[in-house]
């Protein structure tokens, strides 16, 4: 397996992000947990890995996960590597991103199994699920954000409806959740396609075989 240059364990980082209270528990967190277990050793590659943005922290040849859409520029310090893979998960984060590396499209995932062993009875009917940095207007329903993962999970799964985005509105759809728009950018639900963290580590080995000539 290649190298991990920086994640969520890294220390400097994990540091940096206990700090911030409630709001440690976001979404690149996560996100770099599943990468580290069910991505990076699925994928053959001699490329290092880069899966949270920490100053400093990356190599040349690296591939490097691009969690933040709201705020590409900054990723801009990346522009001192050469020959960068840069994984995001929208289109126009890509386009943003393009000069810094070649870019891969890779839509956000889930480990499935993982999120639907936390389903539950479903006792409560409609909430918002996410960062509060993502709710842009009261909705005048429950808000479930700043808690830890697991119970995170358990309370999710109690809702039968849930105003969400991203791989929120995909774990709400595994644990049997109707996802409702609340996002302009994002008015269709249906966008949130349930995609499992196994099935994602094959469409980057395709793309990385493409780009290193491996296949």
């Amino acid at each position: 397996m290649a190298r991990v240059i920086a994640s969520h364990q890294t220390q400097a980082y994990a540091a940096k992000v206990m700090r911030k209270g409630g709001d440690r528990w976001n979404g690149a967190w996560f996100y770099s947990e599943e990468i580290l277990r069910g991505i990076v050793p699925a994928v053959r590659t001699e490329r290092p890995w880069v899966l949270v943005n920490y100053f400093g922290m990356c190599e040349d040849h690296a591939i490097v996960f691009a969690h933040n859409n709201w705020h590409p520029h900054i990723y801009e310090w990346l522009e001192a590597y050469d020959d960068l893979v840069i994984v995001v998960c929208r289109q126009s984060t890509a386009d943003a991103l393009a000069h810094l590396g070649r870019t891969v499209v890779l839509p956000l995932s889930v480990d499935v199994a993982q999120v639907a062993s936390h389903a539950r009875p479903k006792d409560r009917d409609v909430c918002f699920a996410g960062r509060m940095e993502k709710l842009k207007a009261d909705l005048g329903v429950p808000k479930l954000t700043g808690v830890p993962r697991e119970r995170f999970l358990d309370e999710l799964a109690r809702y039968r409806r849930v105003y969400a985005i991203d791989r929120t509105a995909i774990e709400a759809k595994v644990l049997g959740c109707e996802v409702l728009p609340y996002d302009p950018e994002f008015p269709d639900p249906s966008v949130w396609e349930v995609l499992d963290t196994s099935d994602a580590a094959r469409m980057l080995q395709e793309a990385l075989d493409a780009i290193d000539g491996q296949g």
